[in-house]
């Protein structure tokens, strides 16, 4: 069953010293962004997060970085039957985002149609939701800052 909210997990690599960060091309949409997609029964995000990734990439992440970008999405662009069970008082529920470093090939599932490894102003360019560009600028300054730490 559909938990109350989303996560979003955003895929980077260093190439030397250049971030760079995998965004989809979703199959059902004509829109760019990164992993995404809602918890299942008692999951925690963190959970989900890791389900996610390898059912999207096919990849297993073990360090993953909790972000603090938090996002509302209104509930009305789900399917109902995902939603049917929630309260009926439920119009958003959280994104909570992560990113993860990734290793190895990625696997696209059915649900994108490629993925390109973008710099941080390409890939901000091309996502469509604001919640993703808001959560890959806190990563590449998370990921940056550390860099000269």
């Amino acid at each position: 069953m559909r938990a109350p909210f989303q996560i979003l997990a955003i895929p980077y690599r260093r190439e030397g010293r250049e971030i760079r960060y995998c965004v989809f091309h979703r199959s059902d949409f004509d829109q760019w962004q990164f992993i995404a997609g809602g918890g299942e029964d008692d999951e925690t995000p963190l959970e989900a997060a890791k389900r996610e990734i390898f059912e999207e990439s096919g990849l297993t992440a073990d360090a993953i970085l909790p972000l603090r970008s938090v996002c509302s999405i209104p509930t009305d662009i789900f399917p109902q039957k995902h939603t049917y069970h929630w309260p009926a008082d439920t119009y958003v529920i959280p994104e909570y985002a992560f990113g993860f470093a990734c290793h190895g090939d990625i696997l696209l599932s059915h649900e994108h149609l490629e993925c390109v490894w973008l710099d941080y102003a390409e890939a901000r360019g091309k996502l469509k939701w604001d919640s993703n560009r808001t959560a890959l600028y806190e990563l590449n300054c998370r990921l940056t800052n550390a860099d000269e730490a």
